[in-house]
C-alpha cells in the first residue's frame, strides 16, 4: 500500500513560537509570555517559579519570535514553493479571548487568522489547525490556576465554539491540545499548571488532565456539530520507551513508562480511563473530582485520528548504568550506544519512528498523523548566502525512508507528514533561535538581532522534490 494520493505533506508551528506580536490588535498575555530566556526558563516552565509580569532582563522570545504576524505572506509563498500540501499551525487563544473571560471576541485576532487562511487558500494548502499550543490566558492563569479549575474548561468551549463556527469552510482539520503528555513533564509550559507550596504535584497534575481530556471531548462534540465534515485529532508528544535489557523489570518499567504517554491517549481515543491508571490513582491516593455527566461525554466523543510529534526514542532501566543519563529532550533517558545524538543531545534513531506508528496504529486502529518531526542544530549562512544543512537532509531521509516501510510494508494507515519548525523558530524547551528546524532559514540570533530576512536552505529543494514525487525520491 504506497501513501495516499492525497497524502498531506507539509510543515508545523506554533502561534507562540512563530508569530511574535504579542500584545498587538488587542492580543492578551498568556503563559508562555511570561516563560524567559536563560536561566530562569526550566524553573518556570516546570511550574516551580512563578512570576507573571514580564521583567527579565534576558527577555522572552515569544514577544517577538521571527515576527510570522507581519511576514505571513512571505513565508507561505515559500511553504507553497516547496510543495506544501498542509501547514500545521495554532490559533493563539489569548488574540481571540485576550483574558480568556471577555462575553465577546477579539474581531481584530479573527480576522488575522482570516486572513492567514484565505492566504493558505490561495495556495490550496490545507490548514492543520491546533486549538491550544502551549497558549494559555494568563488572567486565566492568575484567577483560576489555568487547567486546575473547572471554569477553565468552560472558557476553552467558548473560544473553540468561536473558532469553529467563524472558521467553517475554511479550516476542517484540527487537534484539540498539543502534545497534551507534557502536563506531566513541564506543567506550567505545557498548560498553565504551576504548584503552590504543600501541593501534591501529581495530584494537580492528573486533576488538570482530566480537565483537559473532558475539555477536548466537549470540543470535540461541539466541532462535529458545527460542521460534520471536521476531522478532529489529539496530539501526543511521542517516543517509545525501551528496556535497557531483556531484564524482566527493565521490560516492566519500560511498559509502565509507555502507559504514562498513552494514558491521554487512551482516554481521547477509546473515550474511558484505563484500568491501569485507575489502579495508579488508588495506589497514590489520588481522587479525581469529576462531574456527574464527564464518563458519558468522554465515551460519546472521541477523536477521529492521532496526530503525534517523534524526534527520539528513549531507554529506561530499573538500575541505572554507570554511564547515567543522555542530556537530551525533557523526557529522561539512558544513552542508547546504538544511535548517535544531535548538538542537543536527542538520540537519533529513525526505526523508532516506525515502531511507534506501528504501536499507535495497532492500539487504537484510527489514522495516524506526524505532526512533528526534525532536527534542532546549528546553521550556518556562506558567504555566497547559501546554508548546506546536509545533516537535517539525512536525518529526515531516514526518517521518510522508515515512515514509508510503516505504510507500505506493515500497513499503517497515515494521513500526513508535518516536519517541526518548516521555517526557523524560536525552540520551545530552550527559547533559543541557534537551535534551528526550518527548510527556511530566519536572520535573527539569540539576542534577538538580525533583519529576519529568509533563506532559503539546501534541506528546501530536497523536500520540494520529496513532495513532488511523493514521498518516491528521497535521495
Amino acid at each position: 500500500m504506497p501513501l495516499r494520493k492525497d497524502f498531506l505533506w507539509g510543515g508545523a508551528t506554533a502561534a507562540n513560537q512563530l508569530e511574535g506580536a504579542y500584545l498587538e490588535d488587542g492580543k492578551g498575555l498568556s503563559n508562555v509570555d511570561v516563560i524567559p530566556f536563560g536561566a530562569n526558563r526550566h524553573a518556570m516552565m516546570a511550574g516551580k517559579m512563578t512570576n507573571f509580569e514580564p521583567n527579565d532582563p534576558l527577555g522572552y522570545p515569544s514577544h517577538k519570535a521571527i515576527d510570522f504576524y507581519h511576514h505571513y505572506k512571505e513565508d507561505i509563498a515559500l511553504f507553497a514553493e516547496m510543495g506544501f500540501k498542509a501547514f500545521r499551525m495554532s490559533i493563539a487563544w489569548a488574540r481571540i479571548y485576550p483574558t480568556g473571560l471577555e462575553d465577546q471576541p477579539n474581531e481584530a485576532g479573527l480576522a488575522f487568522y482570516d486572513r492567514v487562511f484565505d492566504e493558505l487558500k490561495k495556495y490550496n494548502i490545507e490548514p492543520v489547525v491546533t486549538l491550544d499550543h502551549f497558549d494559555v490566558p494568563l488572567e486565566l492563569v492568575k484567577r483560576y490556576g489555568s487547567w486546575r479549575s473547572r471554569e477553565t474548561v468552560d472558557c476553552f468551549i467558548k473560544y473553540a465554539t468561536t473558532v469553529f463556527t467563524r472558521y467553517k469552510g475554511k479550516v476542517k482539520t484540527w487537534m484539540t491540545f498539543n502534545e497534551i503528555n507534557i502536563l506531566m513533564h513541564l506543567p506550567f509550559m505545557g498548560a498553565g499548571v504551576y504548584f503552590n507550596q504543600g501541593d501534591r504535584p501529581l495530584a494537580v497534575q492528573y486533576q488538570a488532565a482530566h480537565h483537559l481530556l473532558v475539555a477536548s471531548a466537549a470540543v470535540t462534540k461541539i466541532g462535529h456539530e458545527i460542521d460534520p465534515h471536521n476531522k478532529i485529532g489529539c496530539m501526543l508528544a511521542a517516543g517509545l520507551a525501551f528496556p535497557n535489557s531483556c531484564h524482566p523489570q527493565d521490560v516492566l518499567l519500560a511498559q509502565r513508562s509507555n502507559r504514562e504517554n498513552y494514558f491521554f491517549i487512551d482516554v481521547q481515543s477509546r473515550g474511558e480511563y484505563p484500568t491501569y491508571m485507575l489502579k495508579f490513582f488508588e495506589q497514590e491516593n489520588i481522587e479525581i473530582k469529576m462531574e456527574a455527566a464527564d464518563k458519558a461525554l468522554l465515551k460519546a466523543h472521541t477523536v477521529d485520528y492521532i496526530g503525534f510529534s517523534y524526534y527520539s526514542s528513549r531507554v529506561v532501566a530499573h538500575v541505572l548504568p554507570e554511564e547515567g543519563q543522555s542530556t537530551g529532550n525533557i523526557f529522561k533517558s539512558i544513552r542508547n550506544p546504538h544511535l548517535s545524538s544531535s548538538e542537543w543531545g536527542w538520540q537519533i534513531d529513525p526505526v523508532g519512528l516506525r515502531y511507534v506508528m506501528n504501536e499507535l496504529y495497532d492500539r487504537y486502529q484510527k489514522p495516524i498523523f506526524i505532526v512533528e518531526n526534525g532536527l534542532g542544530a546549528v546553521d550556518k549562512m556562506e558567504a555566497d548566502g547559501s546554508i548546506n544543512d546536509d545533516y537535517r537532509i539525512d536525518y529526515l531521509r531516514e526518517h521518510v525512508r522508515e515512515m514509508i516501510k510503516a505504510v507500505e510494508e506493515d500497513g499503517v494507515d497515515l494521513m500526513g507528514y508535518l516536519p517541526w519548525g518548516c521555517i526557523d523558530l524560536v525552540a520551545a524547551s530552550t527559547g533559543e533561535m541557534k537551535k534551528r528546524y526550518g527548510f527556511i532559514y530566519v536572520n535573527k540570533n539569540d539576542q534577538g538581532q538580525g533583519d529576519l530576512s529568509r533563506h532559503p536552505k539546501k534541506s528546501f529543494a530536497w523536500y520540494k522534490k520529496v513532495i513532488a514525487s511523493n514521498g518516491q525520491d528521497i535521495e
